[in-house]
């Protein structure tokens, strides 16, 4: 790492090697590389010919072939600075090594040719990667709820203590979330086309003269570069470049699983405070510099950190996209170069540490029974209503009488700082005709979660299980993160 100079952090602590290479010269050159093949492959098979002899021959493509991974970055390098162009540079550069080739690459190209369709295949192998992670992500959430879906917990609406939920059902609705958020992956993903080769204004007026205005040649040409390099299609009309709206549509995907994840995070941040639930903590990790015994939610907290940029990064495309001027302009390429690659380096170390985090939570049984015991009373007051009632009482008096008490417990908690004496308040009025043995009787937890543990069961199956099985081929994946 040089130290006399600025390292990005994404890449020095976030992402993993593997969508670094992604994001990486030689993966972009290499595209390029394969893509001047496959056009001049696709032109030799179409039969481009001047004065009946062929103007590209195989052992043109033979040349060009074997020079697709060893790139000569050294004299692109000086090229660029005397021709101020990159893509000219590298046609230089493969010139330079094919000299039988070098007359024939980037024929009839424009420079989005290498650039665009490269920045397609990219973003559609960056997908493939968050793909995986997220798949491995949902599935690590699905072990989590199922071992947990029995376990009573205190429920919250507006962070106050609320009707019961089980441990494992708050797990499915981080859970779905990340579901909603692959199924706009795949439609977003299987709806990607290459630019294919249309020229300065997307007209394929170069083809038009190459191919002597042969009408059903040049419509093959688009087809039979994006079979080449992987793709069913290109995109039917273009400027000189694909729509910028196609980025856009990546970018709000990463933002999408963002957010899920940092719902999540700030879920067990929570938690983690109320003791409750706490993230991996290392056998020699330091907490706090200062205060020795902290134990701090610093993954989760990351994950919030990292979300809250892919998130506002999502902007980037969105304003590139409403600001192109006609065919093309050419204020989207420095923004392209950061927002794009860095949404998916970003995306890629919150999704690590979400697996990280879920594959190591830890769960607190006792804690979070003991603040479910100290809330139960107040939540079973309308089953100790409906019991006194049956006892002869009378349903709207008992429900007042259980009104005065919960304030009076409620003042004994919060004013006195005393445990909650409601069960005792209510065996001690005749009214109830109900003993302290009887109300206590009430207090299991479980009796209060519905249908949580069954919801969870039928999630699993229903949604979850499904999932895995078509991805079950991408499963397993573990994560190392920077700690």
């Amino acid at each position: 790492m040089a130290t006399d100079r600025y390292n990005s952090p994404l890449s020095e602590r976030y992402a993993s090697k593997e969508m670094q290479y992604i994001f990486s010269p030689d993966m972009k050159f290499r595209t390029w590389r394969k893509l001047w093949i496959a056009l001049a492959e696709t032109e030799m098979e179409l039969g481009l010919s001047e004065n009946g002899k062929p103007v590209i021959t195989q052992e043109q493509i033979d040349e060009m072939k074997s020079h697709i991974d060893d790139i000569n970055y050294d004299v692109a390098k000086e090229r660029e600075k005397l021709v101020r162009h990159d893509v000219m540079s590298h046609v230089y550069a493969y010139g330079q090594q094919c000299p039988k080739a070098a007359g024939i690459i980037h024929l009839g190209a424009t420079s989005c040719y290498v650039g665009d369709n490269t920045d397609i295949i990219v973003m559609n192998e960056a997908l493939k990667l968050v793909h995986k992670k997220l798949v491995n992500v949902i599935a690590e959430l699905g072990k989590f709820a199922d071992k947990y879906k029995d376990l009573p917990t205190l429920a919250f609406t507006h962070f106050q203590p609320a009707q019961p939920t089980t441990v494992g059902k708050r797990a499915t609705l981080w859970t779905q979330e990340f579901i909603m958020d692959l199924e706009d992956l795949e439609y977003v993903q299987n709806s990607l086309k290459l630019l294919g080769s249309k020229g300065t204004t997307g007209t394929q007026a170069s083809f038009q003269e190459l191919f002597a205005g042969d009408q059903e040649t040049i419509d093959k040409i688009d087809p039979m570069i994006a079979e080449k390099m992987g793709f069913k299609d290109c995109y039917a009309v273009s400027g000189q470049t694909y729509s910028r709206k196609v980025d856009t549509r990546v970018a709000n995907i990463l933002a999408g699983i963002a957010a899920s994840a940092h719902k999540m995070s700030n879920d067990i941040r929570l938690l983690q405070h109320l003791k409750e639930v706490e993230e991996p903590f290392e056998k020699n990790q330091i907490g706090s510099s200062a205060m020795a015994y902290k134990r701090n939610p610093m993954r989760s907290e990351r994950i919030a950190s990292l979300a809250r940029y892919v998130m506002v990064d999502a902007l980037n495309p969105a304003i590139t996209s409403a600001t192109q001027w006609f065919e093309r302009t050419l204020d989207d390429s420095a923004n392209k170069r950061l927002s794009i690659p860095e949404g998916f380096l970003a995306i890629d170390g919150i999704l690590d540490l979400c697996l990280n985090v879920v594959d190591g939570l830890v769960v607190y049984d006792k804690v979070i029974r003991k603040h479910m015991m100290a809330e139960l009373p107040f939540m079973a007051t309308e089953n100790i209503m409906m019991d006194a009632v049956k006892n002869g009482g009378n349903r709207q008096e008992m429900h007042e009488k259980i009104r005065q008490l919960s304030m009076e417990a409620g003042k004994n908690v919060k004013v006195e700082g005393k445990d909650n004496n409601l069960l005792e308040l209510i065996a001690a009025d005749p009214a109830f005709n109900l003993s302290l043995e009887e109300l206590e009787k009430s207090m299991d937890p479980s009796k209060y979660v519905g249908r949580a543990p069954l919801q969870v069961e039928k999630f699993l199956q229903n949604v979850v299980n499904p999932v895995l099985e078509k991805n079950k081929a991408v499963l397993g994946m573990t994560a190392e993160i920077n700690v």
